[in-house]
């Protein structure tokens, strides 16, 4: 029986060594993002990619990576608690927050805390400004606002446009401001220009005004859940214009509610197309499809390539599992401005100001689905 026992407190002592020793060679990344609520599409979309990255990463050996995926709801308050869950857990490195409005907030407790972030989704550049230590995948509010004018006139689609935006929202606030800008220079004359809040579910007074004011086409800076109201009420009145929108569109398409065929030949500028012929984007949608019965939309394409950003400047920095997450801020501060990533959105540098390099796409929605349009 004393034999017995013995083995048994051995392989036990030997059990709860080995588990301990196996996290400790493990880094774990926070990935910060709405998970329920709104604007949970893009909140998955973001946890399903990093995922699929994070186990193509542990597939070649070597450093290790688990990620710990935490609900904001697309709240900043919420936001805060979650980005402290996180680093309460173990993380040294936050993917996120997906959504401008939450990242703002967490990004300025990250500046005084010393923690790296690297935003896949959220634009606005508040989420940047004076902080050293935050950077973005995605472009940013002003680059997505001046590029669509430049493409709509560039393009010849229209000459007469209508603007509805989030007067409340800094992501469709800045999208706007240097739409408007870029207008006046290409050529382009804003008919009309009418506002909405979080709150709005009414969007006739706003679709009336383009409608009246002869619209060729209606630029949507905002995010696919008025965007759908919008297009609804459009259908409502026989109001057919180009509707042109950015990234925060993206996502329509599987909102659960809404009649897709509403959305048939809407464009909208996005780094990434799930129908692109490259062998990467292939494999990448296959997988996500296969995994989660869905298709993947640009957010997961920049979470996707947001990890392997993370793993690759921590590779080139030598970060390991044991260090702090204020060592590890200042290692990822100096190789992000020397990293060059081939991703799914493009191929990507980074300024000391944190803001992403790389080159806008349009696609169209045609038959359900996104279509390149280069």
């Amino acid at each position: 029986m004393k034999k017995l026992v013995a083995i048994v407190l051995t392989l036990a002592l030997a059990m709860s060594f080995a588990i301990p020793a196996m996290a400790a060679d493990t880094i774990k990344i926070g990935v910060i993002g709405p998970l329920t609520g709104g604007a949970a599409i893009y909140g998955n979309a973001v946890a399903n990619a990093a995922k699929i990255a994070a186990d193509e990463i542990n597939a070649l050996g070597g450093m290790q990576l688990e990620i710990d995926a935490q609900d904001d709801e697309h709240d900043p308050e919420k936001s805060i608690n979650a980005y402290n869950t996180t680093l309460d857990s173990g993380s040294l490195v936050i993917v996120g927050c997906v959504t401008s409005g939450p990242c703002a907030a967490v990004a300025s407790q990250a500046y005084e805390d010393r923690i790296f972030m690297l935003t896949p989704s959220a634009s606005s550049v508040d989420v940047i400004a004076d902080k050293d230590n935050v950077y973005q995948v995605c472009f940013t509010d002003p680059a997505q606002g001046a590029a669509s004018a430049d493409y709509i006139a560039g393009k010849g689609l229209a000459k007469k446009v209508a603007v509805i935006y989030n007067n409340g929202d800094v992501y469709s606030t800045g999208i706007y401001q240097t739409f408007e800008a870029k207008a006046a220079e290409v050529g382009l004359e804003i008919v009309a220009v009418s506002t909405f809040t979080d709150d709005t579910t009414d969007f006739s007074v706003q679709v009336t005004e383009a409608k009246n004011a002869g619209a060729e086409l209606v630029f949507l800076p905002i995010y696919y859940t008025p965007a759908s109201m919008i297009l609804t009420q459009a259908a409502a009145v026989d109001f057919k214009p180009i509707f042109f929108g950015v990234d925060g569109l993206d996502g329509i398409l599987t909102m659960e509610g809404f009649d897709a065929s509403l959305a048939e030949g809407v464009l909208l500028l996005t780094p990434f197309s799930a129908d692109a012929k490259d062998e990467k984007t292939q494999n990448f949608v296959k997988k996500y499809t296969e995994l989660y019965n869905d298709i993947p939309n640009q957010f997961a394409a920049d979470a996707y390539d947001a990890v392997y950003a993370v793993y690759e400047a921590m590779i080139a920095g030598g970060v390991t599992a044991d260090m702090s997450p204020e060592e590890v801020c200042e290692i990822m501060i100096e190789q992000m401005q020397q990293l060059t990533i081939d991703g799914l959105t493009g191929t990507m540098t980074w300024a000391a100001t944190g803001e992403v390099s790389k080159t806008p796409t349009a696609v169209k929605i045609e038959n359900g689905v996104y279509v390149g349009m280069e």
